[in-house]
């Protein structure tokens, strides 16, 4: 089996030296000793990270990640008419290019899984591909390429608004029923069946575009152990609309009248009431929050103090890929809280003093618990998955322990990840992917293509 010894590496205990990590042939850890010798072992240089969930992922919108900054787009809405009026370029040799260089991003960030929210499900023209799962096989594809982990999370959309409203002309490439979507996870689960890197749950869009007994129907349908991801709560308009159609704000509706546990990921989450905060922290759910997407769209902020303090869960997400690190997702979300309270180190307590420690651990454990994989930390009967920061890299350089994280997350932009594992296979050395070329041609071809007068 092979094996691994780190310098010093952040096991579930803290920080250890000299530890030697055993690594089965299927990717899993089965062995982590602290205070070993390097005899046989490959040795990694530098501080080892567990690495990294993404739990919220449009692929897609990475290839027009800029192209929505103009005065005209004011505001969410506005600039879901730019994204709806792109979506309807895109075909799966174009998703599939587009994805596999968003994954190779990813990894070299160090983000070694993914959390993909997938609506982009039909033809041009809303007619359904001959294969219902073409699209789905097409992030699959590219994240095999890539060498990332992935938790497919197909998006039933079946309204357009509140109250069951009919979709749009813009949203037909991802409309359905729960017969059609039920059909879809049945062939993805028979596609991907015993496949450790490729993972499934169910993602109901949001509760505009899903109606109580849509949501009841999938939720009937689906996996009872897989993971549930929503929209919720993103924007003021959408906190209006849900109280002026049911009478109460969207995470109080979803948490009184949907089944939400550990297994439901809430993303965004951005609008809520004290009594919210606390309710959905008490439920075990985790916060999906998305910073830079959140800030690039005008969301707001998440009350994330409050929501830590009454023992909540959260991890991170790239969302609209304006941003593809969780160095400045984590970041933001601190300082996003700065600069409203006033006060610096938001996230930090007596308990845990470190900033960088309490919320990279923090991110680590919601994002496992939302993708459904065991991945976040670096002990026995998890996924080998590694993050090699260079230690040596100007922004580390001579420090220890936590004072690692907390200048990885608050010192300098350029990237001190050396090397990245995913499931026991090296996908990023010395900061090159091996496909990284060949996939950024493809990348830029497909861009050339699609962009046309989007610009």
């Amino acid at each position: 089996m092979p094996e691994f010894h780190a310098e010093t590496a952040l096991l579930p205990g803290g920080w250890a030296d000299e530890v030697r990590i055993t690594v089965d042939e299927g990717g899993a850890i089965t062995g982590v000793e602290a205070g070993a010798g390097t005899s046989g072992a490959e040795r990694l240089e530098g501080a080892v990270l567990p690495g990294m969930g993404n739990l919220h992922s449009h692929a897609f919108q990475r290839a027009m990640a800029g192209l929505a900054e103009r005065h005209a787009g004011g505001n969410f809405w506005s600039w879901r008419e730019v994204m709806y009026r792109f979506l309807g370029r895109i075909g799966p040799d174009d998703l599939e290019a587009i994805t596999a260089q968003l994954y190779v991003e990813m990894l070299k960030a160090g983000y070694t899984a993914v959390g993909e929210f997938h609506y982009l499900h039909h033809d041009l023209d809303g007619a359904p591909y001959a294969d219902a799962a073409e699209m789905s096989g097409r992030l699959a594809r590219a994240a095999q390429r890539a060498g990332i982990g992935l938790t497919l999370l197909p998006v039933l959309y079946a309204a357009g608004g509140f109250g069951g409203a009919p979709t749009g002309d813009g949203q037909k490439r991802f409309a359905g029923d729960v017969e059609w979507f039920a059909g879809l996870m049945a062939t993805l689960a028979e596609r991907f069946a015993g496949d450790p890197q490729v993972g499934l749950g169910v993602a109901p869009h949001s509760l505009r575009a899903v109606p109580p007994e849509v949501l009841a129907g999938m939720l009937a349908d689906a996996d009872p152990g897989g993971p549930v991801h929503i929209h919720v709560a993103e924007q003021v308009l959408e906190v209006e609309d849900c109280v002026a159609w049911s009478g109460a704000r969207p995470v109080q509706w979803l948490l009184a009248n949907a089944p939400v546990d550990g297994r439901w990921c809430l993303i965004h989450a951005t609008h809520m009431s004290q009594a919210e905060t606390a309710a959905l922290a008490a439920s075990g759910a985790v916060a999906g929050l998305c910073p830079t997407t959140e800030a690039n769209l005008g969301d707001g902020l998440f009350a994330l103090g409050p929501f830590l303090e009454a023992g909540g869960r959260f991890g991170i997400g790239s969302d609209s890929q304006v941003s593809v690190s969780p160095v400045e997702e984590l970041r933001w979300l601190e300082y996003g809280r700065r600069l409203i309270d006033l006060r610096r180190n938001v996230s930090a307590t007596s308990e845990q003093p470190s900033t960088g420690r309490r919320l990279y651990d923090a991110a680590l454990a919601g994002g496992a618990q939302a993708l459904g994989r065991p991945i976040g930390a670096i002990e026995e009967g998890r996924r080998a998955d590694l993050v090699v920061l260079d230690t040596g890299h100007p922004t580390l350089v001579a420090r220890q322990g936590d004072a690692l994280l907390d200048s990885y997350l608050f010192s300098g932009n350029a990237t001190p990840v050396r090397h990245v594992m995913v499931g026991g296979r090296w996908t990023v050395r010395d900061g090159v992917h091996a496909e990284e070329h060949a996939v950024a041609e493809a990348y830029a071809t497909t861009l050339k293509k699609l962009i046309g007068d989007c610009i």
